[in-house]
């Protein structure tokens, strides 16, 4: 047996070869992602700058800690003020009275020079007290490299994740197709006396050593271009620029039995069918594809775009605000992908045959294309995953983000919008602040919302166009604040328990309005007496002009320039973030294309020479070649179009159920530029062999 698998290996490299550089390329990238993840575990111990001469730092109040249930005890939680409050006067008076005192930067915190456990005791817990390398709590920003590394990890682990997915998926129909290929090869095996256990074991026999040879050739491709990787994601902005590929070597060994496992799996389901291949096909002539749909891959098939559908349905109608985050519009497809690419076969035909192309060509290119089901779902589907990610992701960053900007267009009816910091306020306008309160979650959770702080509530009415679900916002005042359906308490009258931006609280506010929970904007709003130490930064006005407006010393805008500025269509992080995933993508499915096209063109040369005789050119010959590659990257991009709609319908759906405008984007030129490139490599792929095959 072994001497056979080998002299398969040799006999028939290039068959393998697709599949061989798709599984070497999945094992380099999930070598690189591991590798980008294994550094993004721990941010680095960096030395206290701001104090870096005092031994002890005494540092304000810069959280709420409120005690909530735990089962049957009680544990206390916290959450971070957006600005650490002052270091309280008195006991700054009583440190400067012992030791020597050091202020830097403001007066959230002060450098004592004095033992630690005597100012300790002094200070107890009217503020908290730094040590060694604790002391960098004290600097501008303490979290933003841990913050920074919370979203170099998702990325990292979705692309990681698109990579698996989309390596399982090329890697598991390159083995179909080519075993669809051989046939006749293995009705001889089994005429020559193979057993079906044999033929089975021969194919995982030859999936093994492709699978271990290009996963030891990944390893040493990811090691090589994990660095590379580091210092595109630092130049992107995506990553903090310390950033660096660390020691670990998990990602390794992860990788490598990945690529083994996958390279495996993607044969079972080919040998299962190469085992029951019998020995009258080794005597078929005809190239009509029968039963091109096994039992198991329509079950399988279905039941991922039925779950694909059902997950989608049920967020929408649960939870729709979850429609809106990108790990669910990353995720959620990939169900629905799938399910429609394993029943490619079953539209294939019934596709083709529906076009009515000109000539003999075209009929000859719908014909082979409806005859050749697996050939042409072969082509289609690597086409399918490409169009529906392009289509998919990018579409519903870009949805959500036009959203937000319609959305707060709509709900102000100001004509000039200023923005700015510690704004002065203007006559006749509205002014409000960014601040937040924090709120009981029930009993065992203690949750942060950002608010609006309102200077004249009637104003403000004026001008709000809010998503009122009851209540009346110009019924706001300092005993009072209006919230949104995500609140667990949102009846209009009740009173609520909140603590306020500086930490103080709680205090009892009675609710007077509830908003709709839009795109995660709405609400809460207090009033300035709700939110100490908030400065006015955005002021909108109606009545008075762009002039007059110039005295709050800001930034003048009429509100859709506003809006535009302040909500963009995609962040540069983000979109660099997507393509970095849609071109792993592409760049598998350009692997799968040609080696598909290459093998099943180089295996027509009988076919395309019968042609020759019945009257067609060489030309005539390569235009329906090449027209039929067309063709099914043609039916590909149709069904990751109509995956695409699928996707983008639901999270309109989700939009409207959380009234918000529906602002939904196709992005037409990265969609078009990926079935483009998909064609261009097709029609190249199924040319040059048939160019050879005829000459």
């Amino acid at each position: 047996m072994l001497t056979v698998v080998l002299s398969g290996l040799r006999a028939r490299w290039a068959a393998f070869l697709g599949s061989f550089v798709a599984l070497a390329l999945g094992v380099g990238l999930l070598t690189t992602m591991g590798l980008g993840l294994a550094s993004t575990f721990d941010a680095p111990e960096r030395e206290p700058r701001r104090f870096a001469s005092a031994p002890v730092v005494v540092k304000g109040k810069d959280a709420v800690i409120v005690d909530v249930r735990r089962g049957p005890d009680t544990a206390s939680v916290s959450r971070g003020l957006d600005r650490p409050q002052p270091v309280d006067i008195e006991l700054l008076a009583e440190l400067k009275a012992r030791w020597t005192v050091t202020t830097a930067g403001g007066p959230d915190a002060v450098g004592v020079h004095g033992p630690a456990a005597e100012v300790r005791t002094l200070v107890g817990d009217r503020a908290q007290v730094l040590t060694g390398n604790e002391r960098r709590l004290a600097d501008p920003e303490p979290e933003r490299d841990a913050e920074a590394l919370v979203a170099l990890n998702s990325l990292l682990g979705t692309a990681g994740g698109v990579t698996t997915f989309v390596s399982v998926f090329v890697v598991a129909s390159t083995f179909a197709f080519a075993v669809a290929l051989r046939r006749r090869e293995f009705g001889l095996l089994r005429t020559a006396g193979a057993t079906p256990g044999q033929v089975r074991r021969m194919l995982l026999a030859e999936a093994a050593g492709v699978g271990v040879v290009a996963s030891a050739a990944g390893c040493a491709l990811g090691a090589w271009g994990a660095p590379w990787l580091a210092r595109v994601l630092v130049d992107g902005g995506l990553a903090p620029d310390w950033f660096a590929i660390g020691s670990a070597t998990w990602p390794l060994h992860a990788a490598f039995w990945t690529g083994v496992t996958v390279a495996l799996a993607g044969a079972v389901a080919a040998s299962r069918r190469a085992g029951k291949v019998g020995p009258a096909a080794a005597l078929r002539e005809a190239d009509v594809d029968t039963d091109v749909l096994p039992l198991g891959r329509a079950l399988l098939g279905t039941g991922l775009l039925l779950t694909g559908a059902g997950l989608l349905v049920w967020t929408g109608a649960t939870d729709p605000s979850s429609l809106l985050k990108r790990k669910t519009y990353t995720t959620l497809p990939m169900l629905l992908i799938t399910g429609v690419a394993l029943l490619a076969p079953l539209l294939v035909r019934p596709v083709a045959r529906a076009l009515r192309l000109p000539g003999a060509t075209g009929m000859l290119v719908r014909e082979n294309s409806a005859a050749a089901v697996r050939r042409t779902a072969a082509v289609a589907a690597p086409v399918l995953v490409t169009v529906a990610l392009a289509g998919s992701l990018l579409g519903s960053a870009a949805t959500v983000t036009s959203t937000k900007a319609a959305e707060a267009r709509e709900q102000t009816a100001a004509r000039y919008v200023v923005t700015g910091e510690d704004l002065r306020t203007v006559p006749g306008a509205s002014a409000t602040a960014t601040t937040s309160v924090f709120v009981r979650d029930g009993d065992a959770a203690l949750v942060k919302y950002g608010a609006r702080a309102v200077s004249d509530p009637a104003a403000f009415a004026d001008l709000a166009r809010l998503p009122v679900k009851a209540g009346d916002v110009r019924d706001l005042d300092d005993r009072s604040i209006v919230v949104n359906e995500e609140w667990e308490r949102r009846t209009v009258g009740e009173s609520v328990e909140v603590w306020l931006a500086d930490g103080s609280g709680p205090v009892r506010l009675r609710v007077v309005a509830v908003l709709a929970l839009g795109t995660g904007d709405n609400g809460p709003y207090v009033t300035r007496a709700n939110a100490p130490g908030a400065a006015a930064d955005r002021i909108e006005a109606s009545g008075v002009g762009p002039e007059a407006l110039a005295a709050a010393d800001g930034t003048v805008r009429t509100v859709e320039e506003w809006a535009a500025a302040t909500h963009p269509t995609t962040s540069p992080q983000t979109r660099l973030g997507l393509l970095l995933v849609l071109g792993i993508a592409l760049v598998y499915t350009v692997i799968a294309l040609a080696n598909t096209l290459l093998m099943a063109t180089s295996v027509r040369g009988a076919e395309l020479a019968a042609l020759r005789p019945a009257g067609a050119t060489r030309a005539q010959i390569i235009r329906v070649v090449t027209g039929e590659a067309a063709l099914a990257v043609a039916i590909g991009a149709a069904l990751g179009l109509a995956v695409t709609a699928v996707n983008l319908g639901a999270l309109g759906a989700g939009l409207a159920a959380l009234s918000a405008p529906v602002s939904l984007s196709v992005p037409w030129t990265a969609v078009g530029a990926a079935a483009g490139v998909c064609a261009a490599v097709a029609v190249t792929a199924s040319a040059l062999p048939a160019w050879r095959g005829t000459r």
